[in-house]
């Protein structure tokens, strides 16, 4: 992770010099010679840390306390450089915001040592607990100065689908192991520029070179769906899905936790912010979703009429079959009251479908075929389908592909849950 460093000095020469000497691989260094441009550079960099020297036309200990306010979400480790060697200067800085006071003329040896000192302990302090990776805050931070910077570098969003289904039956020891994993993976093919980062616990960024991200995403697909099976038992892995085993989930399909990426390859130039292009890299792992296993798209940013990124509007379309008039209509009625749209007939040709499916299985499953060719429809691949049934055979049912057994006679207000669960997977 490259960490970068504003020094704010009105003096040429000395500046120079630090730059010079702090500055490597590792490092970026900017100078700003006046405040306007210092705080302009704060407030759009986001800077890990600031070398502020007394040349500034401030109060030393007023300008600190001025950071420190303006990166308060931020908070970047703050030098003071002074000509002054008073201890109540230094207190008077320090108790103002700065992290450490120099007086010059310094040790370069040593100003260099302190430095990579403080990088080091604010890496730290930004890592996630488990995985040992750059959190959202630099996340975030990182992809603000890809923007801002306008590099020629890809972004990734990798998501890991079905991770929490994966706790509730194999247990968050197990979760954090197969993460563990993936992480270990993925860290094998990166290059030393590379950036990985978590955003949060199912996702996690990448940013890497432009010819790079397609061979990348291509190699942690198919790497994490070779080594996932060791993480199931011989029944799931058998039977190629897990069974929730909860009471308030039991009867339900879930898939393996696979992996799912959206990228964008260094085309930022109609993205504002960071949210957009977060939001842009989510939109693009939806994409990616596939009915199990891993998947990547590798997308440009596209406009709508609006100048602004897109985004997918969320599907409250719900398709039911059901055979009882009486139930159908009620069903109808009642999902209608609550905001969704429901749909009357199927075309399985139409690339618009249905988010959740409540299909019967018939008194002798044989809708169950119906359920197959859905799962097996590419136009399908985000829906969901509701299995109703008065037919107790769970395991032909779930093996038919469909995600939630519900043995009739059931609770209308147990459908809904289960709809509302079920959406806000999708979104």
């Amino acid at each position: 992770m490259l960490s970068k460093i504003l020094i704010i000095d009105k003096r040429k020469e000395l500046p120079a010099k630090y730059k010079k000497n702090i500055e490597d691989a590792d490092t970026s260094v900017i100078i700003s010679n006046n405040l306007k441009d210092a705080l302009q550079n704060i407030q759009e960099l986001e800077p890990d840390m600031i070398i502020v020297s007394d040349s500034i036309n401030e109060k030393l200990s007023d300008f600190c306390e001025k950071i420190r306010s303006l990166t308060f979400n931020t908070r970047p480790v703050i030098i003071a450089l002074s000509k002054s060697a008073d201890s109540g200067d230094r207190i008077l800085v320090l108790d103002s915001g700065a992290d450490d006071f120099l007086s010059e003329p310094v040790n370069i040896a040593e100003f260099k040592t302190r430095i990579k000192a403080h990088l080091r302990r604010d890496i730290e302090l930004n890592l996630d607990n488990k995985t040992l990776l750059p959190n959202k805050k630099i996340v975030i931070k990182t992809l603000k100065r890809i923007l801002h910077e306008e590099l020629h570098q890809a972004s990734l969003l990798i998501g890991l689908e079905n991770l929490d289904n994966y706790k509730s039956v194999y247990s968050d020891i197990a979760a954090d192991k197969l993460v563990q994993t993936f992480v270990a993976i993925t860290k094998s093919a990166l290059e030393p520029n590379d950036f990985f980062g978590q955003l949060n616990d199912t996702n996690f960024v990448i940013v890497t070179n432009v010819y790079r991200a397609e061979k990348l995403a291509a190699f942690l697909t198919f790497a994490f769906d070779t080594v996932a099976p060791k993480f199931y038992s011989e029944q799931d892995a058998r039977r190629g899905y897990m069974l929730m085993k909860s009471d308030r989930l039991a009867g339900m399909r879930a898939n393996f936790v696979s992996v799912q990426i959206g990228g964008i390859p260094g085309s930022y130039k109609q993205i504002s912010s960071v949210s957009g292009l977060i939001e842009r890299l989510y939109s693009i792992k939806k994409s990616a979703k596939t009915p199990s296993g891993s998947n990547y798209v590798i997308d440009r940013v596209r406009l709508t009429d609006k100048n602004s990124t897109e985004t997918d509007s969320v599907v409250n379309n719900i398709y039911i079959q059901e055979p009882d008039e009486a139930l159908a209509l009620l069903l109808r009625t009642t999902l209608e009251l609550q905001g969704y749209d429901v749909v009357e007939t199927l075309n399985t040709e139409n690339n618009t479908q249905p988010a959740i499916l409540i299909i019967d299985s018939g008194d002798n499953l044989e809708e169950l075929e119906l359920c197959k060719k859905i799962k097996c429809n590419p136009n399908f691949v985000n829906s969901k389908i509701i299995v109703t049934t008065s037919v107790h055979e769970k395991s032909a049912i779930l093996d038919s592909g469909v995600d939630l057994y519900l043995p009739k006679p059931y609770e209308i207000s147990d459908l809904i849950r289960w709809i509302e669960y079920f959406k806000h997977q999708l979104l």
